[in-house]
């Protein structure tokens, strides 16, 4: 059987584990199992980039918003920071994104995005006021 990857990519992808696990190398197909497995470092580093721009948002709300400060902010900013963590300690390869500067600026980008939609203001720095060492300290939160 040769199921097609346009067609039903679960039922494929499963053809190829068996393919791989009973050695028909032959069978498989290289082009297709090539982009799933550069998907899984794109989907990584998407999943980075977004806790971060959440952590990033939650912290410029944070200090632009001291009134509202509460412990579903503080809660959020130590989840963020926690899965971050245990990201880079899974996959350390993403620690390459973080001192990327355009990777990082399209992160504060979609981190500010998330600050105006949720709080209304357009006051926020174009660029961040931390540095990413401060952003992932669970010590720090910004006055």
């Amino acid at each position: 059987m040769n199921t097609r990857y346009e067609t039903d990519v679960i039922a494929w992808a499963e053809e190829q584990a068996a393919f791989l696990r009973s050695g028909n190398l032959a069978a498989l197909d290289i082009e297709h199992i090539a982009e799933e497995i550069e998907d899984v470092g794109k989907s990584e580093r998407r999943d980075l980039a977004s806790r971060l721009a959440v952590l990033l948002a939650h912290l410029l709300k944070w200090q632009f918003q001291p009134s509202r400060r509460g412990n579903s902010w503080r809660r959020t900013i130590k989840e963020q920071r926690r899965a971050i963590a245990a990201h880079l300690i899974e996959t350390p390869s993403l620690r390459a994104s973080l001192g990327n500067a355009n990777w990082f600026a399209g992160v504060w980008a979609d981190a500010l995005t998330r600050a105006i939609d949720e709080t209304g203001l357009d006051l926020f720095p174009e660029d961040s006021p931390w540095t990413l060492e401060q952003a992932l300290s669970p010590d720090f939160y910004p006055d």
